[in-house]
């Protein structure tokens, strides 16, 4: 394959912002679903709670499948067809008359679980030496995509609707469509790289795997509890503050732009200065004190904003280093799988939170919310507290050529800063994990590899 720079950089930011595009259409409804979703024949705030969380469960079921189609029927294809599948179940949702339809609508564009393909093809798009700096470069995109969709999200349903918000999100995926068939290069040739895509074979390996469980734990309980606020917070701006769902982005875009600045910093002591633990601990019990606070403030709108903005903080600081930890704990060449799992149970969180978040506001009000989420809040700070300190190691893939793999095993080993090896014949790849502080990729060159 031309790993030429302009190749590199043409890869990098046109899956950056076919992430954007389709992110963007599944975020702006968080912020106003619940308030304007009452319109709706049939609606009550349970089932929009299930509207809210409904492709959650439809992501979760579909992304292992889709990652592993995509080894057999390429990248492009499973791509495209993920995208064709969020454009009608957007369009589904916009024709909705019922909550029924909204429902209906929302697991039809979470069907469209098209991230561990993209993710494949970016590695078949980069070469081992960028990988690191693209996938920061997709993260960074997603994280945009939410800031960018809490405040698209109000407007155009100030002057479209909710369903003119879903008409958006169609024509979105159609921009999507294009970027991936007109602006994504194609690759010279398909990698199943063990950490790009997930393994059935390795299942087994990461669901017994006690450290992978708490980061899993973690991420449901995360985005579980980012959808349960957003099924009673848009109802505090309209009632408590007397801020028009139109407006709502006032709050939101002030409120963003400053958790990220504030996040930045925690973010590089964790990487840089390899506090990762206590950063990633702190975060949680922030994120755990922060909902009972919520509840408490309910009836003083601006000390709950400002409570808000505080787990806005959290949130991205763990936003950050959750996908970091995976990355740093998952068994030597199950990065993919480990990633699958990780991805599943993220959106299965999402889904957990729209249901259980909308049965309680409509049977027990915020603080009924409030208090499911200060309850998984406080079963993840006990799962996470008695988690190792992860060692800071990079994944390296090397590939073996006609190398002979008895020989080559011991050389790679005896490597400064290789800290372990899995050989892989299907493949005639090795997989390092290597402290990056340490290890030399030019020592490669002295066993004929690079």
């Amino acid at each position: 394959m031309n790993n030429q720079p302009a190749l590199i950089r043409r890869s990098v930011l046109s899956l950056s912002a076919l992430y954007i595009f389709r992110m963007l259409g599944l975020f702006m409804v968080l912020p106003i679903l619940m308030v304007l979703g009452e319109d709706y024949a049939e609606a009550t705030p349970f089932l929009l709670g299930i509207a809210l969380g409904a492709y959650g469960l439809t992501q979760s079921l579909f992304q292992l499948p889709m990652g592993m189609l995509s080894d057999k029927l390429g990248r492009k294809p499973i791509i495209i067809v993920g995208l064709i599948l969020f454009a009608l179940g957007s369009i589904v949702a916009a024709l909705a008359e019922s909550v029924w339809g909204l429902i209906l609508g929302r697991a039809l564009q979470g069907a469209g679980a098209i991230a561990a393909a993209t993710m494949a093809l970016l590695t078949d798009l980069t070469p081992d030496e960028h990988r690191t700096k693209a996938m920061a470069a997709i993260g960074v995109s997603i994280g945009i995509a939410f800031a960018v969709a809490l405040v698209l999200g109000p407007v155009i349903s100030g002057f479209a609707g909710l369903s003119g918000v879903f008409w958006f999100t169609s024509i979105l995926a159609m921009v999507g469509l294009f970027i991936v068939v007109v602006l994504v290069p194609s690759p010279d040739s398909t990698f199943a790289s063990r950490d790009t895509i997930p393994t059935s074979t390795l299942l087994t390996t990461v669901l017994s795997n006690a450290e992978l469980h708490r980061l899993n734990f973690g991420v449901f309980a995360l985005h579980c509890l980012l959808t349960v606020m957003f099924v009673a917070i848009p109802g505090l701006l309209l009632d408590g503050l007397d801020i028009d769902v139109k407006h709502h982005w006032w709050v939101y875009l002030p409120m963003l732009a400053s958790a990220f600045i504030v996040m930045v910093p925690l973010v590089i002591i964790a990487e840089k200065q390899r506090k990762i633990k206590g950063v990633f601990l702190g975060a949680v019990a922030t994120v755990v004190a922060a909902q009972p606070l919520l509840g408490w403030s309910f009836s003083l709108p601006w000390i709950a904003v400002a409570v808000l903005w505080v787990f806005f903080v959290a949130f991205n600081v763990l936003e950050a280093t959750l996908p970091s930890l995976m990355s740093k704990l998952a068994p030597i060449g199950t990065k993919g799988t480990a990633s699958g799992v990780y991805s599943t149970c993220q959106f299965l969180g999402a889904f957990a939170g729209g249901v259980v978040g909308g049965y309680l506001q409509q049977s027990f009000g915020p603080m009924g919310v409030f208090t499911f989420s200060a309850i998984i809040g406080g079963l993840w700070l006990v799962v996470a507290l008695p988690m190792r300190p992860p060692k800071f190691l990079s994944s390296i893939l090397v590939a073996l050529g006609d190398k002979n793999f008895a020989d080559i095993e011991p050389e790679l080993r005896k490597l400064d800063g290789v800290h372990d090896v899995l050989l892989s014949t299907e493949e005639a790849t090795a997989y390092l994990k290597v402290d990056s502080k340490v290890f030399n990729r030019n020592s490669l060159q002295t066993l004929g590899l690079r």
